[in-house]
């Protein structure tokens, strides 16, 4: 069988085991679609330009969803695969690790696409939210290229040994992630030391990239070399634990 098929295999297999994934279809469709509703719809904000909220809490929405899936439903993937065996089934069986490698990121990345566009064709159709082309695509953009800091801590949780343990760590940690950077309500609105706190935040960071272009402004530079920063020290700190794995 050719490299290709290979992948192909690999690829289509890892599809299916996504759309069969219940943490999926809640946390990164679901409850981010009912928190646009609910507070676009339903709770008054008091926002001074509504159109612009709705922009706003959309790139929120969007960015929660796929920093979800790269944390949880990524994290819980591996460790359950590794529990049932399947990570060792697979070392020796005939397929490289770089196609299986490559099955895991192609398959992750659809499920950040199908994130945004799901997302933003839901905010188009609550609220009409307009924005250009260019707009749309950029913001589409950065949210799947800068949600790579989150695969790592995706990475991170895949390295524990318990499924429920990693379940309920990769909860706290995506929940704390998406208060303390303001992706469910403004940071603007928190209490002076949470403002402080969120604003080094990968969260903050991710998020507000994709704010930044829907006010017709470029990411900041800040976004940039503090979400980078982070992706090196989890990087560091997988490799690490992965190797330590492997030596026991």
């Amino acid at each position: 069988m050719t490299t290709w098929k290979l992948i192909i295999l690999q690829c289509r297999m890892e599809l299916l085991r996504m759309v069969r994934n219940p943490y999926y279809i809640f946390w990164s469709l679901a409850m981010p679609i009912l928190f646009y509703f609910i507070f676009t719809r339903v709770v008054n904000t008091g926002a001074d330009d509504a159109g612009q909220w709705q922009a706003h809490y959309l790139m929120s929405m969007a960015s929660f969803s796929v920093m979800g899936t790269a944390i949880m439903s990524l994290g819980i993937r591996l460790v359950q695969e590794r529990v049932q065996g399947w990570a060792i089934y697979m070392r020796v069986t005939p397929l490289p690790g770089s196609v299986y490698f490559f099955g895991k990121m192609f398959v992750q990345t659809v499920m950040h696409l199908l994130c945004i566009v799901v997302i933003f064709v839901a905010g188009y159709l609550m609220n009409g939210v307009s924005l250009s082309f260019w707009q749309w695509v950029l913001s589409g953009l950065w949210i799947l290229i800068a949600s790579v800091p989150f695969l790592a801590i995706g990475t991170l949780i895949g390295s524990m040994k318990r499924v429920d343990t990693a379940s309920g760590v990769s909860n706290g940690i995506y929940l704390g992630l998406a208060i303390t950077g303001g992706m469910w309500f403004p940071i603007d609105a928190m209490p002076s030391i949470m403002q402080a706190i969120g604003k080094w935040m990968p969260s903050y960071h991710f998020g507000g990239g994709a704010w930044s272009i829907v006010r017709g402004e470029a990411p900041g530079l800040d976004n940039f070399v503090i979400l980078a920063a982070y992706l090196a020290v989890f990087m560091v700190i997988s490799t690490y634990i992965r190797k330590k794995q492997q030596a026991d």
